[in-house]
């Protein structure tokens, strides 16, 4: 009797929730009934880890700014008191520090999937779009985020980074100090990359990350075969080759999950400094503006791009190509004119191609963490820096000539998914 009425009461809940807001409908569109293939593999936990990352940074983002203080006087100050005088306060911090990167870890493992996969051709390319403004908007929000511990290389990485806004033409030097809101970075710009940082930044990429989902659930998820299921369905309209998100993929990200938390809570509670990588040495001491560090460089996520600044004599020269490095990713459902979508399928030629162009992304990141002089294996930083940075371009100059002119020889693909 007891069981009875709780179910009724529930029921009654539910339905008057669902007569004020589709709470129902959103869960079957988005997770009960919406069908996903079933051949996903390894590689396709990582969007779902994305999604738990951010979570993470907001809530741990939320716990800091309780004892934060957005001040040149007192940040560093108030993130040593976090660290020792706050309860848990230094698990906080590393969790939040340690889920930056891991939130790029994750992200660029996602970007690589829907490389190897063609996620982003036809008919998922405002999908893609979507996750490149993710992206950027990621990257602006580690930035305006690095310069709030008000270290050493905090200030001094921004110092960097905003004065090549005032290598463009005509509106650098205004842009530039816009940006800071002061003719060099201080308390000003200190509390305005903070606003942006809590507030502005993570309001924008949540709307993102939703638009992103609701764009992939009305297209449907692509698959490591490239085989639109979409074209297969029973006398009930349901995908042959696809099964419910739930229970399916919700316990199996949970298990994905699980094996995401033991190395993420090895490196928090183990080497949150990670060496350096995660929390530079520099950082530890109070921002200096009469002292620059012996060598500065922005944290390991933004390597890359720094690399291909470095390469090019010009700065001028410089800041476009690393504008242009980024821009290309969102031409990417244009430049490739391939009909096959999964690199199963592919040729020979394009395997080698995005192999390349991988190597090519990990040279420059860890070329960016050395000083420019060094020399390995004969080569200067630099000189290896511009070889990777003709890879890194040329794979999109090459991707669109041997699709553009048919060049690609491919594999038939299936018309259904495999196992």
């Amino acid at each position: 009797m007891s069981n009875a009425t709780t179910a009724k009461g529930s029921n009654g809940l539910l339905g008057w929730i669902d007569a004020r807001f589709p709470l129902t409908k959103l869960w079957n569109e988005h997770v009960g009934e919406y069908y996903a293939p079933k051949n996903f593999n390894f590689w396709y936990y990582f969007g779902a880890l994305s999604l738990f990352v951010l979570v993470n940074q907001i809530l741990t983002g939320i716990w800091l700014t309780m004892n934060y203080n957005p001040s040149a006087e007192g940040a560093f100050a108030s993130v040593e008191y976090i660290m020792r005088d706050v309860e848990w306060g230094w698990l906080i911090r590393y969790l939040h520090s340690t889920g930056a990167s891991f939130f790029f870890i994750a992200v660029y493992l996602h970007m690589f999937r829907a490389l190897l996969y063609g996620s982003y051709q036809k008919p998922r390319e405002l999908i893609w779009i979507f996750g490149m403004l993710i992206y950027l908007l990621l990257m602006a929000e580690a930035f305006m985020g690095y310069l709030l511990p008000w270290g050493q290389m905090s200030y001094w990485g921004a110092q960097v980074i905003i004065s090549l806004f005032g290598a463009i033409p005509g509106i650098g030097e205004d842009l530039a100090l816009w940006i800071r809101g002061d003719y060099n970075i201080s308390g000003v710009t200190l509390n305005r990359f903070f606003a942006l940082h809590v507030v502005a930044l993570p309001l924008a990429l949540v709307f993102l990350v939703i638009f992103h989902i609701i764009a992939l659930h009305e297209v449907g998820s692509n698959n490591p075969d490239g085989v639109e299921i979409k074209k297969n369905k029973d006398s009930a309209g349901r995908p042959l080759d696809g099964i419910p998100f739930h229970p399916y993929y919700t316990i199996k990200d949970t298990f994905g999950l699980g094996v995401f938390l033991i190395f993420f809570s090895a490196v928090v509670f183990f080497a949150p400094e990670m060496g350096g990588l995660f929390l530079e040495p520099p950082n530890f001491e109070p921002a200096n503006p009469l002292q620059t560090p012996e060598h500065i460089a922005p944290v390991w996520y933004f390597t890359a791009f720094y690399s291909i600044l470095r390469a090019i004599p010009d700065k001028f020269g410089g800041v476009m190509a690393m504008g242009g490095a980024i821009f290309l990713l969102f031409l990417l459902p244009w430049l490739d004119r391939g009909r096959v979508h999964s690199i199963r399928y592919r040729g020979l030629c394009h395997k080698i191609a995005l192999g390349l162009f991988a190597v090519a992304f990990v040279c420059l990141s860890y070329l960016g963490l050395q000083a420019p002089s060094d020399v390995i294996l004969g080569l200067t930083v630099t000189a290896w820096a511009r070889i990777w940075t003709v890879v890194y371009f040329g794979f999109f100059i090459f991707l669109f000539v041997y699709t553009a002119f048919g060049l690609e020889r491919t594999k038939p693909v299936p018309e259904r998914v495999t196992h």
